[in-house]
C-alpha cells in the first residue's frame, strides 16, 4: 500500500495535535491497536484510541490537553504510567512505550520503560501490534514488525511472541483471541490455540469480571456459537461455565437417545441472535436448558425425560450469577423468568390456544411476553421442514391470539379490581388466611374467563366467595 494511503488514515486533527504535542516534548509517538486494526478492516473509525509514546505518556496527555481548544481534562493512572483524555467524541488513551515481565500467580506486569519495539512485543496479536508513526521524520509509516497485514489478509489471530508465553503472562488473552476470533470471523492460528487449550487451567487466575467481560463480548457477536465452540474445544468454557459442558453428550439405554443439549443451546443462541442484540436475553437462550443435566432420567415407559427442568435451571441462574460476580438485580431476574417460562408458550399451544391458558402466559410473562415468545421461536430447532413450519405456524396463532386477549381483558400485570384492604372492610375481618384466598379466587376467576377484568364483576365474586367460606358481611 502506498504512503498515502497511510496518511489517509490519520486525516482527522487529533493526530496533528499530537503530532505537534510530541515535536514540542521531542518524544517519539504512534498510534498503535485497535484503530490501525479496524482502518484495515475498514471498520470504521474507532472512537478509542490508543496512544504510544518512548517516554512519559502523562506528560504527553497534558501537552496534548493544552493544545486542544476545548482543554478536556487529563485523567492519570499513576500506577500504570497511563492517561486519558475525552475530546469530542474521541477517547485518547496514552501510554509511555513498556517492557514488561509476569509472576506466574497474577496477570499484573512487571513494568519497566522501553522502546516501541519492546512495546510491540507486549501486544495480545499480531493485529493488534501494528502502529502509524505520528513523527515528522515518518509521518504515517506503518510499522508492523510481525507482519500483521498479512494475518489481517489471512484473517488469522496469532500472538507476535510464543503463543506459551502470551498466554501464560496474561491469559486473559486467550478469552481475547477466542473473541477476536468471533467478532472478526478469523481462525486462531493452529499453535496458538493449542496453546490455549495447553494454558486453559491458568485462566483461573484471572478475576471473574473480566471473564464475563469478554463471554459478553462472545454472547453479543453475529453468530456467537463460533465462539462458544471455541471456548470448548478449548477446554476454557467449563473452567466457568460448567452448567453448559454439562449438557454436552448424547446417552443410549436400551436403543433410546436424547439430543445433544449442548448444541442445540448454541443453535438457540445463534437464532435469537438474528432477532435481538439484547444481551440478557441472549444469556435466557444460552441458559434455557441448563436445569436438563441434573433432571435427566430415563424410564422403561417413557424413555428420556427432563421434568421439571425450567424449575432447575431458574434455581440454577443465581447461583451461576453470584458464582460469576454478575448483577443480582433484575437483569438476573429477568434471565431467572424466562428460563422458568422456557416452555410455557408450548404448552399453550397444546391447549390449542385456549383464552384462558393464553390470559395465564400474559399475565405470568408481564412485559416479557414478546421477549418469551422470542425465545421459544429460537428454541425450534428441527430439521424436519413441515414440523418446523408447523411450529412457527403454532405460535403466529399464539401472537394473534395474545394481541386479541390483551386488547379485550387487560391481563398484562394486572392486579385483581378489588383490594385486600376492601375484602377486609367487607366482612369486617382482621389479616388472615381467607382475604388471601378470596383475592386469589378472584385473580383466578379473570384469567379462567369466568367474570371479566372489572370491578363489579370481581366485587360480586367477593361477596359469592366471602359466602362460601361462612363470612357475612
Amino acid at each position: 500500500m502506498s504512503q498515502t494511503h497511510y496518511l489517509k488514515a490519520l486525516e482527522h486533527p487529533i493526530f496533528k495535535v499530537i503530532n505537534q504535542a510530541s515535536e514540542l516534548l521531542q518524544l517519539e509517538t504512534y498510534v498503535i491497536g485497535g484503530f490501525v486494526r479496524d482502518y484495515f478492516l475498514k471498520r470504521g473509525q474507532k472512537k478509542d484510541i490508543d496512544i504510544v509514546t518512548v517516554g512519559s505518556g502523562i506528560e504527553l496527555a497534558k501537552k496534548v490537553a493544552s493544545l486542544l481548544e476545548d482543554s478536556p481534562k487529563v485523567t492519570v493512572f499513576k500506577n500504570f504510567g497511563t492517561a486519558m483524555l475525552k475530546t469530542g467524541d474521541l477517547e485518547l488513551e496514552f501510554v509511555g512505550a513498556r517492557k514488561e515481565s509476569y509472576d506466574r500467580n497474577s496477570r499484573k506486569p512487571f513494568v519497566e520503560n522501553g522502546t516501541l519495539k519492546d512495546d510491540q512485543n507486549r501486544r495480545d496479536f499480531t493485529i493488534n501490534a501494528m502502529a502509524f508513526s505520528l513523527n515528522d521524520n515518518n509521518y504515517g509509516r506503518l510499522i508492523d514488525p510481525f507482519n500483521g497485514i498479512q494475518d489481517l489478509e489471512n484473517r488469522l489471530i496469532r500472538t507476535p511472541l510464543d503463543p506459551d508465553i502470551t498466554y501464560s503472562d496474561d491469559p486473559l488473552r486467550m478469552l481475547r483471541a477466542i473473541r477476536f476470533a468471533s467478532q472478526l470471523d478469523f481462525k486462531i492460528e493452529e499453535k496458538s490455540f493449542d496453546s490455549i487449550k495447553q494454558n486453559a487451567e491458568r485462566l483461573d487466575i484471572i478475576s471473574q469480571e473480566r471473564i464475563v467481560t469478554e463471554v459478553h463480548k462472545i454472547t453479543l457477536c453475529d453468530i456467537p456459537s463460533y465462539g462458544f465452540l471455541l471456548l470448548e474445544k478449548s477446554k476454557l468454557l467449563e473452567r466457568f461455565l460448567p452448567e453448559l459442558t454439562a449438557l454436552k453428550g448424547i446417552e443410549e439405554v436400551e436403543g433410546q437417545t436424547h439430543k445433544d443439549n449442548f448444541y442445540h443451546t448454541l443453535e438457540v443462541v445463534d437464532n435469537i441472535s438474528k432477532n435481538t442484540d439484547d444481551l440478557w436475553l441472549r444469556w435466557s437462550a444460552l441458559l434455557h436448558d441448563i436445569g436438563k443435566a441434573p433432571t435427566k432420567r430415563f424410564s422403561k415407559k417413557v424413555g428420556w425425560t427432563f421434568h421439571g427442568h425450567e424449575f432447575k435451571g431458574s434455581k440454577m441462574v443465581y447461583h451461576l450469577f453470584k458464582r460469576l460476580k454478575m448483577p443480582l438485580n433484575d437483569k438476573m431476574k429477568f434471565v431467572q423468568k424466562m428460563v422458568r417460562m422456557s416452555s410455557r408458550p408450548i404448552a399453550v399451544i397444546d391447549e390449542s390456544a385456549t383464552d384462558s391458558a393464553v390470559r395465564r402466559l400474559v399475565h405470568d410473562a408481564g412485559d416479557h411476553i414478546e421477549d418469551l415468545m422470542t425465545l421459544c421461536e429460537a428454541d425450534i430447532t428441527t430439521k424436519n421442514p413441515k414440523r418446523f413450519q408447523r411450529y412457527h405456524n403454532n405460535f403466529r396463532k399464539v401472537r394473534t391470539k395474545i394481541v386479541e386477549v390483551e386488547e379485550r381483558d387487560r391481563i398484562r400485570n394486572f392486579q385483581p379490581p378489588v383490594s385486600g384492604e376492601e375484602i377486609m372492610k367487607t366482612f369486617n375481618l382482621k389479616p388472615c388466611r381467607e382475604i388471601g384466598m378470596i383475592k386469589a379466587s378472584i385473580k383466578d376467576a379473570i384469567l379462567d374467563g369466568k367474570i371479566p377484568n372489572e370491578y363489579e364483576a370481581a366485587r360480586e365474586w367477593m361477596l359469592q366467595k366471602g359466602r362460601e367460606l361462612g363470612l357475612s358481611t
